[in-house]
């Protein structure tokens, strides 16, 4: 019997026990490290299933015991978390997307205690096993682990509302915003949040660019370079030496709410109904091929966003008129360069994830735990 096996054997245990008002007898015989190791094996997305199964496999698969079993195991997994816009509050909840027992996708909701995190001000970055949230009031970590919040001191300078993006380089976030009070727009700051010291680090850069305002989640990583998008330019951001370029090649396409896999840069475009991919070290622009059946699927949508996941690009869209029952949309699809320098794509699955007016797509991060 697997892993998953057992689990479902644990479950059904569980319900005969309810049903013969019986005290647990397997679960209770066997040793602890015994059931650590088990648990420490199964799928991160089954463990919403497995705390149903009694109390002790609630606070079991929220304890830290468990994920320092599964990192000495080598057990640790790549999870897809998606924000979701509550439209009604104007707030934010995450959901983790996970394979039902069927083959298909579902999302989850976790977090039920996430404190409020306006929509139009909040950016989301992922690092390790946490998120980090960022709004023009508050920073918060969230512990994916445990899912636990964790409030950490509050940006040294202030943004305007949905003008700041963020990403990740070697452990350090950079926070790239318009600040507020600001009359010109085109004035912007840097912020660097060190995920070590869980500090804000002193220095901090201004520069004069003409970005215009930042659109949420159009800031990727490519090499040890941050490159985003304002409304009418595109820039790319050195840290080391710590200087601002435009790249006209780049500025060539719309790519907002992109990703980079393998240091390539990807959007779909919506209206040609495309993936467009840009090779940074090639200074081009391509295509990715075999991916006519996708053009079929997306033929209704308005919108799209990519992540990087695991090696492999999710992308997200809906179907439907936005407003009238729209439907939420992913899929994953693996990616393949050829001989002759062309990008191949290939879709792994494509699952319909939800189905509402009151929800907005916000983002999506991939987390390791």
């Amino acid at each position: 019997m697997d892993s998953l096996g057992f689990v479902r054997f644990l479950i059904c245990i569980s319900e005969k026990e309810k049903q013969s008002f019986q005290p647990p007898s397997l679960t209770a015989t066997l040793p602890h490290d015994l059931v650590l190791n088990i648990v420490a094996r199964v799928s991160r997305s089954d463990y919403p299933a497995l705390s149903l199964v009694s109390k002790h496999f609630r606070s079991l698969v929220a304890s830290p015991e468990l994920y320092a079993r599964r990192s000495l195991l080598g057990c640790k997994e790549h999870c897809l978390y998606v924000v979701l816009n509550d439209a009604k509050s104007n707030g934010n909840r995450l959901y983790i997307l996970r394979r039902k027992t069927n083959g298909s996708h579902g999302l989850f909701p976790v977090v039920p205690s996430l404190p409020f995190i306006p929509y139009i001000s909040s950016s989301f970055v992922a690092e390790g096993s946490s998120i980090y949230v960022f709004t023009d009031v508050t920073t918060l970590r969230i512990d994916c682990e445990s899912h636990t919040v964790q409030p950490l001191p509050s940006m040294p300078a202030p943004f305007l509302q949905s003008h700041s993006v963020a990403n990740v380089i070697d452990g350090r976030i950079y926070v790239i915003g318009c600040p507020r009070g600001e009359v010109n727009k085109d004035k912007v700051i840097v912020l660097v949040f060190n995920t070590e010291t869980q500090m804000w680090e002193n220095e901090m850069k201004t520069f004069e660019i003409e970005a215009g305002e930042f659109y949420h989640g159009s800031v990727v990583i490519s090499g040890d370079k941050m490159y985003t998008k304002g409304f009418a330019n595109s820039y790319f951001y050195e840290p080391k030496e710590r200087k601002w370029e435009t790249d006209g090649v780049l500025n060539s396409q719309g790519w907002w709410f992109s990703c980079v896999v393998d240091d390539v840069l990807y959007y779909y475009e919506c209206c040609k109904k495309e993936l467009r991919a840009y090779d940074s070290k090639k200074r081009c622009w391509l295509v990715v091929k075999g991916l006519e059946a996708l053009s079929v699927e997306t033929a209704s949508s308005l919108w799209s966003q990519t992540e990087s996941y695991c090696g492999k690009l999710a992308l997200f869209f809906h179907k439907g008129k936005i407003g009238r029952r729209s439907e939420l949309w992913c899929a994953e699809i693996s990616l393949e360069r050829s001989q002759g320098g062309e990008i191949w794509g290939k879709v792994e699955w494509c699952n319909h994830l939800l189905t509402g007016m009151k929800f907005l797509y916000t983002k999506s991060l991939d987390v390791v735990v």
